[in-house]
This record gives structure tokens, sequence and C-alpha cells, in this order.
């Protein structure tokens, strides 16, 4: 998996766990709930079961994430904090493929305007799939 990739995972599916507001369908318990659904699918039962990444708040993930950690660094506007809240690999390489990733070319690698223009490209690109991502994060 990309490192945005693995981005997205732990903030639109923290942990395995899909960020919808759909409720989950359960599965059945017996043979006569089975026998009580219908053999072919129609849109009323197949919209619940997809995953929505739609309107994820991103700020309040990252937030309650960091409060979790017991503060979460500058995650805000560092992109090594971001990736060290999210448990992932903060290191050069991991940065240089992210940049690769999401084409930026901003600085000498490692460089602290590289390093924020990668911190504004992921919160671009958590909006562009669904994040609601705050002012206060993009900048």
């Amino acid at each position: 998996m990309s490192v945005f990739g693995k981005i997205m995972d732990k903030i639109f599916h923290r942990g395995g766990k899909p960020q919808s507001k759909t409720a989950p369908t359960p599965p059945p318990n017996t043979a006569s709930a089975a026998a009580a659904r219908p053999s072919s699918p129609t849109p009323a039962t197949t919209a619940p079961q997809v995953a929505v990444t739609a309107q994820v708040d991103v700020g309040a993930v990252l937030t309650s994430m960091a409060d979790l950690k017991g503060g979460g660094g500058n995650y805000q506007s560092s992109i090594v904090d971001l990736l060290k809240l999210l448990d992932l690999d903060p290191s050069l390489a991991a940065r240089k493929e992210l940049a690769e990733e999401l084409g930026v070319r901003a600085g000498a690698d490692g460089s602290a305007e590289q390093n924020i223009a990668l911190h504004k490209a992921v919160m671009s690109k958590l909006a562009e799939n669904g994040g609601i991502v705050p002012h206060s994060l993009r900048d």
C-alpha cells in the first residue's frame, strides 16, 4: 500500500473501522433470517453495505488521536509529526516516497520547504477524497 494510502486508511478507517454514517448490516443469525432476505440485492439493501468515505472530519479524527496519545506534537503543520501521530514511518525515505506519490517537488528532500509542501499536499488530497479538512490544517 502506498504511503498516502496508509494515511487515508488510518484517518478514514481508524484501525479498520470505516468512518461512515451508515449502519452496518447485521450478520444473519438464523436460517429464517436468511430466508427472509431477497435473493438478489436491490439498491436499497446494497447501499448501506458500501464503505462510505465521504464526510470524514479529518480535523476531529486527528484531534481525537492526538488526545489519546497525549498531544501528537505539531501534527497540524508538520508532516513528520502527522506521520508519527498516525503510527506511520516518518523517515526521510518514507517522506521521499510520499513526495513522489503526490508529485511534490518543493525544496530538497527532507528540507523544511518540502516537509511543509508535503503536509499541504496530504491535506489537499484528503479533502479531494471526501475528508473535511479545516482551514487550520490546510495553511
